[in-house]
């Protein structure tokens, strides 16, 4: 094992390199992985033309300075070389081991780079680097004698363009990069380049130099909530602060990045020095990890600074120090010193001399003045200050309160022998989560839900809630300023974003390669996941299963749930699953989840049904099995009348079918799939589509030669032309398949052909044929042979007929027939209890209601039919309830609702693609307008109705037309009495031909009026 920065031969028990001090990261030896990582490409300019005419020997030599010095900056802030190119080379920063602030060691390295090369006094040598952050897949490349860690993916290519760009000297950096590193370095936008290889210009930011913020203040700059709750831990940390006097006091805030340790020790830091103690605050630093003292130094220049600015103090308090440790500070201080005696002093003396005189000077300031003594991140403290603080946080100093911040992994070695408190930060409680969000979002309540998904989402981390906030912010999915933002459209996905990746990842590496391997499957699982799938999948000894399942409860990435129901696993949060699931690459992912796939077909208790089972076969890509179990889930849904979801399952199992190699045997289930989506797809208001899907049976029909299922195909075309197209191609269509249906002497798809053939004569207003036409399918599927086609069934079937049948007797004034037949179809809906059957015998009942001049009966049944239809998406029915639910609303003279009610039915019917509907909705909302006043809106409605509906054929509509025109025009002149006659009387022709018997005698029973008060114009 060799230290990342200067590749010096590290133990396997060292924490810290020999030869430069800088903390130890564990190795790994990963296989094939996603990672969120920073890129940095680095080239030589025109390395072409220096070396073009020298000898390889001299090239090499001329170039070598320029790759050893980038080398030496990519490893100083913990890169890892992944390729070398000759005249330049690709680093990684945040991988094989995941680090939060890749980007930010990414930039100092580039800073670092571009210095070194500028160094070396040659001025033919000048680089430019490229950096970006992104997701890449990352993997070792064994050769005979080495390793090399590779990565791959389009990220490294926006890198590479990014480095082509640069000037010399300049290093161009992504957007991501920039959002990730801002704050830490200074950037300046050169506004968008066109960079080769990709479609539109992107955004470019130039690096000005690394920023003095400590990770503190860009953290604080970019907060947007107040500070909330830790009422424990602050009553702790008081404790400890009114113990000072009797002595030191030490306390230790561990949490994981994110948690609010910093926070929380600057809320409390603040407080303290308003109660007049000095604060001396330092941060250890990722980027300084390898350089001995960085810590001490800024802890030093700390307590400098504050002397500095304290004007009641005049003297230095470096003064009172014995000669050999003033030495030792400005040694620290990197100060010049020429003192024969510290030069003769030994290494381990001048450690002890440091030691000393920075308790001395501490011991110094404490003596004066209470002193809280801040040092945070301990876990980026490089060696040799670690061993100073380890004695400064020991010193038995009163009045002095030694706060320190770690994570985790982190944590000292020496804080047991200081007798330090340790405060294990946990995240905020729902009610502290929900008032951050309530301080960003606003107290709005329409923001409830999301305030909800997200607490569930973060598991209360502040950090995280704060950056999915902001992310959504930054989207544009909430408008309006921070403490007033308003959702703009519904979040499917609230997502992770990319400053808090690597805060995850960071902790997943923490675990052992095979805890991980348990998480991912657990990842795969789904958010919540049981044991016995676990281990059954795992395959691992109990006790090995144990043993790692404690060891992620105990890092709180995969936890225990305490149930005497189930034996199941949660995530803390579902964050950490993603990055877990992201983690994986595509060939692993599609190996877990065929092993699922397979545990939970063999598992005889298995009860999740087959909605579970597509998921992992089509996660998993086998295609047979996703398929089979779309087509399961999709059936599934349609006994429950949840047609969108049918409709996805249906197109997962289409999709997958069509994966599969071009067999007879496909075709035929591809077909067959086809056909049985119909009612889904029409169902959930998706008509052109089920016609679509009609057509592409149909090819495929007649490709393979299958004539039984061309007809079949015929039928659902001929179906969904019912809504879809005119009255006209709906019945000559209609006909021809009910001839070919019986001819083919298949009687399930001849009863689904003359019911479709019925509807078309009813929309066409042929009602006396669409009456026999339906009867006739009524006698076929009320015998003890019924059969219905694939995707329905028989009583189903039935029902539908009875339901037309019965608005079909309705419209021709048949009430008794009508009675009887609605009566059937409630009965057979009451017996199935299907949503979708329900919905159906309610339209009918409320037709039949109408009709018997029942209109708040009808109301009734209709508003309880339109409020299912909604619940469970049956969006075919939506607009023709809503229309008659209009109407029934326009008869009891509730102008306002009827009108409201009518325009919701007409654009449902828009969207829907239902001719008839749109029709029949603006008809009758012409009607409430013109009861509400608005005369010319009504009678150019009605017109533009009329007309419309003699061009497509709907003649029953168009006497509707006809009727309700002679309605809304006021008889005011002769002119006006001519044309109110002239459509009465076309209204009667249609309907006594249609045999629409109730509209007959309506327009008879007004045009007679007409005649008796205006006879000279008859």
């Amino acid at each position: 094992m060799h230290c990342f920065a200067c590749q010096s031969a590290i133990g396997p028990g060292d924490r810290w390199c020999s030869k430069c001090g800088a903390a130890v990261r564990q190795p790994v030896d990963p296989d094939s992985e996603r990672r969120f990582v920073t890129i940095l490409r680095a080239d030589v300019v025109d390395s072409t033309g220096l070396v073009a005419e020298l000898e390889p020997e001299a090239a090499v030599s001329r170039l070598e300075p320029a790759l050893a010095a980038m080398r030496g900056a990519v490893r100083q802030f913990g890169g890892i070389v992944s390729k070398e190119l000759g005249d330049g080379l690709a680093a990684v920063f945040g991988a094989p081991i995941a680090d939060d602030n890749h980007a930010p060691l990414a930039c100092h390295a580039a800073i670092e780079l571009v210095r070194r090369v500028g160094s070396l006094g040659d001025p033919g040598l000048q680089v430019r680097v490229g950096l970006h952050s992104g997701h890449v897949v990352a993997y070792m490349v064994a050769s005979e004698f080495s390793k090399v860690y590779e990565i791959g993916g389009a990220a490294q290519h926006l890198a590479a363009r990014l480095e082509t760009a640069a000037e010399a000297n300049q290093i161009y950096v992504s957007e991501a990069c920039q959002e990730l590193a801002d704050g830490h370095v200074r950037f300046e936008f050169l506004g968008r380049k066109a960079l080769r290889g990709f479609g539109e210009p992107l955004p470019v930011y130039r690096v000005m130099g690394a920023s003095d913020l400590s990770s503190w203040r860009v953290r604080r700059a970019r907060s947007v909530s107040r500070f909330v709750d830790r009422t424990t831990e602050r009553a702790l940390l008081w404790r400890a602060a009114d113990r000072v006097a009797a002595g030191r006091q030490t306390v230790l805030l561990m949490g994981d990045a994110g948690i609010g340790k910093s926070r929380l020790a600057h809320e409390f830091a603040q407080d303290l020095r308003a109660g007049g103690w000095r604060l001396i605050d330092v941060e250890c630093s990722p980027n300084l990890q390898g350089a001995p003292y960085s810590a001490l130094k800024r802890l030093l220049l700390s307590i400098l600074d504050t002397s500095a600015r304290d004007q009641t103090k005049t003297d230095d308090p470096r003064d009172e120090l014995p000669v050999v440790q003033q030495r030792a500070l400005d040694a620290i201080l990197d100060l010049p010193v020429s003192d024969p005696q510290w030069d003769e002093l030994e290494p381990h003396a001048r450690g002890r001399a440091i030691s000393d005189a920075s308790c001395a000077i501490i011991e110094s300031v404490a003596r004066r003045q209470r002193t809280i003594l801040l040092i945070e991140d301990l876990h980026w403290m490089d060696r040799a200050s670690d061993a100073v603080v380890a004695t400064l946080s020991g010193l038995q100093c009163p009045d002095l309160l030694v706060l320190l911040t770690t994570r985790p992994n982190g944590m000292p070695v020496w804080i047991a022998s200081c007798r330090a408190e340790i405060v294990a930060m946990r995240p905020l409680d729902d009610n502290s989560g929900l008032a951050m969000l309530a301080d960003m979002l606003g107290p709005a309540t329409t923001n409830e839900d999301l305030k909800n998904r997200i607490i569930s989402h973060t598991a209360n981390v502040p950090l995280f809630i704060e950056e999915v906030c902001r992310s959504l912010k930054d989207s544009g999915m909430l408008l309006g300023q921070w403490g007033d933002l308003s959702l703009a459209r519904p979040v499917d996905e609230l997502g992770i974003p990319s400053s808090i990746q690597g805060v995850i990842a960071a902790r997943l590496d923490r675990v052992s390669r095979q805890e991980r391997s348990l998480l991912q499957i657990a990842a795969a699982l789904g958010p919540r996941a049981d044991q016995a799938t676990l281990r059954r999948v795992a395959a691992v000894p109990e006790d090995v299963l144990q043993d790692c399942l404690t060891a992620l409860d105990r890092a709180e990435l995969l936890v225990r749930i305490d149930s005497e129901l189930e034996d199941s696993l949660e995530f803390r949060h579902e964050m950490v699953r993603q990055v877990t699931y992201d983690s994986m690459v595509e060939k692993v992912r599609e190996s877990i989840h065929a092993s699922i796939l397979a545990a939970l077909e063999t598992d005889e208790a298995w009860t999740d049904g087959p909605d579970t089972l597509c998921y992992h076969a089509t996660r998993a890509k086998d295609w047979r099995k996703a398929f089979q179990h779309g087509r399961s889930a999709a059936r599934k849904c349609l006994v429950r009348s949840a047609f969108a979801e049918a409709v996805d399952y249906f197109e997962i199992a289409m999709g997958s079918l069509d994966k599969i190699p071009v067999t007879h045997a496909r075709e035929t289930d591809a077909i067959d799939l086809r056909m049985e989506a119909r009612l889904a797809f029409a169902g959930s208001g998706r008509v052109a589509e089920a016609l679509d899907l009609g057509s592409e049976a149909e090819r495929r029909a007649d490709a393979i030669g299958d004539i039984e299922r061309k007809v079949a195909a015929m039928t659902m075309r001929a179906g969904a032309q019912n809504f879809y197209g005119t009255p006209v191609e709906a019945v000559t269509i209609g006909e021809d398949v009910v001839h070919l249906a019986e001819s083919s002497g298949n009687p399930a798809w001849r009863n689904l052909a003359q019911y479709s053939l019925g509807q078309a004569y009813f929309l066409s207003g042929r009602y006396d044929r669409a009456e026999k036409m339906l009867a006739t399918a009524r006698v076929h599927l009320a015998g003890l042979t019924a059969s219905a086609p694939i995707g329905t069934t028989p009583r189903s079937l039935l029902l539908l007929c009875c339901m037309m049948n019965s608005v079909t007797h309705t419209v021709m004034g048949q009430i008794d027939a009508a009675e009887q037949l609605q009566q059937q179809a409630a009965a057979i809906a009451e017996e199935t209890g299907r949503p979708y059957d329900r919905v159906a015998a309610a339209y009918s009942g409320g037709w039949l209601m109408l009709g018997r001049g029942e209109p708040a009966a009808a109301a009734a049944i209709l508003e309880n039919g339109f409020v299912l239809a909604q619940k469970h998406g049956i969006r075919l029915f939506v607009p023709v309830l809503a229309c008659r639910l209009g109407m029934a609303y326009l008869e009891q003279g509730l102008f306002d609702r009827a009108r409201g009610m009518l325009t919701e039915a007409r654009e449902e019917a828009k969207a829907v693609g239902y001719t008839s509907a749109v029709l029949r909705s603006s008809i009758y909302l012409a009607l409430a307008t013109h009861r509400l006043g608005d005369v010319q809106a009504a009678q150019n409605m009605l017109r533009e109705a009329r007309n419309t509906a003699r061009q497509q054929g709907f003649s029953g509509l168009e006497a509707e037309a006809l009727f309700g025109e002679a309605v809304v025009t006021p008889p005011s002149d002769p002119e006006a009495r001519a044309a109110i006659l002239s459509a009465l009387r076309a209204t009667i022709a249609i309907a006594a031909e249609s045999g629409a018997l109730p509209l007959r005698h309506k327009a008879e029973a007004m045009l007679n009026e007409m005649q008796a008060t205006g006879d000279e114009l008859s």
